[in-house]
């Protein structure tokens, strides 16, 4: 009877909607916790009075992009042993305690490295890890794809909405200096945006949960790739090709958009003049939308193939980047399309790698398992910008870097066909 009850339309549907409610929630959360996409406005407005270089500004940033991909990994640990809802909600305490404690400390450099850059940081980390593995579960192996996608379109949309909202605190808390210089609220703007995300966590937390013990997606129904799939632990995956080629495949990836999304941005502000505003709004815009059709074009074709496709696309769109680099004066929606489809593919990956990574190690062990790959993610943000600021100035210019970026994608095109080629012996 049991049995019955359990293969029934209603236990089908409860089930979708308790899934698809999982998914609504991590994506508002996806959104605050792109907090790190508020950067680059809230760097703006500090106010000459600080004293702060172009250097100071940055190492807010590269603290809290380093201590997101660090903490990836524990945080994925203790995703897999107690569950999604309190780590996440731990991770919206941390990312907006550290926005309040920059907040508070007024033009301190410190108190922005130690807030915005290791708690919010921290935060981040932790709220990410729980977000995506939480989601999965609740949706059969065929729609892996497309729902990581969606669920880190939330954090692809975060440019869309905070960085008006900073703008719009920024301005809205603005003081005139003795001095007569308007200087901009950037203190106060940090204060709210902490609460912001203390207060769409603390009502979303309670909607991130497991489904219960033994539940399948879609009762009575197996799907190949989950039956002869391995539940692996990171000791042993860590030990095998696929992990290694998937790692550096994930390095490429991100280096070509973590290398050039800022040139290609440059370049829409030089060709739009005033609407330079479209060029941080497409390339937001093409970042989301990559992450959902890249999830669910590779349910369709296969993550390997979709990774090849992306890897030649991607080379194609920095090749034109090259080559509007070079103009005198740029067309305008020529730079808006080519800024489209590089955040596309750099999107992509953020829903592919997940994807890739259950379908070949098993979920049980998956919050871990992909901490550990999302550190080629981290490695890329840390070495590729130092890399590129060094052709530069040995050579003078950014040539050397399209040319190594491009010959790193061919390779990587090439590593995802062996990639597939040892998935499919694997399968025997």
């Amino acid at each position: 009877m049991n049995s019955l009850l359990e293969r029934t339309p209603t236990h089908i549907t409860i089930s979708l909607f308790r899934g698809w409610l999982v998914v609504a929630a991590a994506v508002a959360m996806g959104i605050v916790f792109g907090i790190l996409y508020s950067w680059s406005v809230v760097k703006a407005g500090i106010p000459a009075s600080w004293g702060w270089s172009n250097a100071d500004k940055a190492l807010p940033y590269s603290v809290m992009c380093v201590m997101f991909a660090l903490v990836m990994v524990p945080a994925g640990r203790l995703q897999d042993r107690f569950g999604p809802r309190w780590v996440v909600l731990l991770g919206g305490v941390l990312a907006g305690l550290g926005c309040v404690i920059a907040g508070v400390g007024g033009g301190s450099k410190l108190a922005y490295v130690v807030g915005f850059g290791v708690f919010t940081g921290i935060g981040v980390g932790f709220g990410y890890s729980a977000l995506t593995p939480a989601a999965m579960k609740w949706f059969p192996p065929r729609n892996t794809g497309l729902v990581v996608g969606i669920v880190v379109a939330g954090s692809g949309l975060a440019p869309v909405f905070l960085a008006p909202l900073t703008t719009w605190l920024l301005n809205r808390f603005a003081v005139t200096a003795a001095t007569g210089v308007v200087e901009q609220g950037v203190s106060q703007a940090m204060i709210s945006l902490g609460v912001l995300i203390w207060l769409v966590v603390g009502t979303l937390f309670w909607f991130i949960e497991n489904p219960p013990l033994g539940f399948a997606a879609v009762p009575g129904t197996h799907d190949r790739r989950m039956s002869s799939q391995q539940e692996t632990g990171w000791q042993r995956m860590v030990r095998t090709p696929q992990f290694w080629l998937m790692y550096l495949m994930y390095f490429v990836g991100a280096s070509a958009g973590l290398t050039f999304i800022s040139v290609a941005a440059d370049l829409g502000r030089q060709a739009l003049g005033e609407l330079a505003f479209l060029a941080v709004v497409v390339l937001a815009l093409g970042n989301t939308v990559g992450r959902v059709i890249a999830g669910a074009v590779s349910d369709r074709i296969g993550r390997h193939l979709t990774l090849f496709a992306e890897f030649l696309f991607q080379g194609g769109m920095i090749g034109a980047l090259f080559w509007a680099s070079k103009q005198a004066t740029g067309n305008g929606l020529v730079i808006l399309a080519v800024l489209f489809c590089v955040g596309l593919n750099y999107g992509a990956n953020l829903a592919i790698f997940p994807a890739a990574c259950k379908d070949q190690f098993g979920i049980r062990y998956f919050g871990l398992n992909y901490g550990c790959l999302f550190t080629a993610f981290g490695l890329a943000g840390l070495v590729m910008p130092l890399l590129n600021g060094f052709i530069r100035d040995v050579t003078g210019n950014q040539d050397m870097s399209y040319i190594l970026i491009m010959a790193m994608l061919a390779v990587a095109a090439l590593m995802s066909l062996v990639s597939r080629q040892l998935a499919a012996g694997e399968r025997g």
